[in-house]
């Protein structure tokens, strides 16, 4: 799928990578790149508000240029006021207010331990050093822009699918497991969800060598014959709780690759064994 950096509601909608967003990109307008007014009138169309962890309502409000005081820088603002700072015609703060809204609590979480890790970092802790926690800022910033939930059945056959996952067996994953991994296969039994903005920015222009940053979780078997609509509130809520525990995401290590364009009809290209021996996408493996 070819796409440029122009507004065209309608190629998203039928773009499988845009998946996770249809359900929020359906109540925008076909013609016009969105602007601040229409973010903020879909949080207001919600049946209850997003807040964030500090109950603050949230809102996406036009960025402020220079140097600017701990409270109004990004992560704090967000926390505290429940302000994100959003430029006007811009792709990147355009799809992440989009993930806001179809993942409300996940990044309610991510922006909780943002400030948290901000907040203590010229405190006393005997327990969590500063390099710890620029760590664990680290990973939800990887999450945060290149993360991609990706979803297995508990069952036997999703906990074989997510050891190929880790030990990147692509093609066993990819091909000779195809229909487990198929999006909507009577056999599915992993799925892959983009939840990171700059990731979905990516796929503006998909390319071979996008990569994004899997975050597994384990979903019940049922979770694949569910509408989008219930699978997505699901991961939001699952995930949200799993960055509850702070022992979750504390290093980039917490996190699989992901080579995006090996998803079964993800792309026209990866619908033969042979495309993936490219080893220079479909790598072999971290050393060390």
């Amino acid at each position: 799928m070819k796409q440029t950096s122009e507004w065209n509601r309608d190629a998203l909608l039928q773009s499988p990578l845009f998946a996770p967003l249809h359900p929020i990109l359906v109540d925008l307008k076909a013609g016009d790149f969105p602007m601040l007014q229409d973010c903020n009138a879909l949080l207001a169309a919600r049946p209850s508000p997003i807040c964030t962890q500090s109950d603050m309502p949230l809102r996406f409000v036009p960025q402020e240029c220079g140097k600017l005081a701990f409270e109004a820088q990004y992560e704090p603002r967000c926390y505290l006021k429940g302000e994100v700072p959003t430029r006007a015609g811009n792709w990147h703060d355009l799809l992440n207010a989009l993930v806001w809204l179809t993942f409300p609590k996940t990044k309610a979480a991510i922006n909780a331990r943002h400030y948290d890790a901000l907040t203590k970092e010229g405190a006393a802790d005997e327990v969590v050093t500063s390099s710890e926690r620029g760590a664990v800022r680290d990973v939800n910033t990887l999450l945060d822009e290149s993360g991609v939930i990706v979803a297995y059945s508990n069952a036997n056959s999703g906990v074989e699918l997510a050891g190929l996952l880790r030990n990147f067996k692509w093609k066993e994953l990819f091909w000779q497991r195809r229909e487990q991994v198929r999006p909507q296969s009577s056999q599915q039994a992993m799925g892959f969800y983009i939840f990171g903005h700059g990731l979905y920015e990516k796929t503006l222009q998909p390319y071979v060598g996008m990569t994004g940053q899997g975050l597994l979780l384990a979903v019940v078997p049922e979770f694949f014959t569910w509408p989008l609509a219930k699978r997505l509130a699901y991961l939001d809520s699952l995930l949200a709780e799993h960055l509850a525990t702070p022992q979750h995401c504390r290093c980039t290590r917490d996190l699989s690759p992901v080579p995006l364009l090996g998803v079964p009809g993800w792309t026209d290209d990866n619908d033969n064994a042979a495309y993936y021996d490219n080893t220079a996408y479909f790598r072999p493996g971290r050393r060390g």
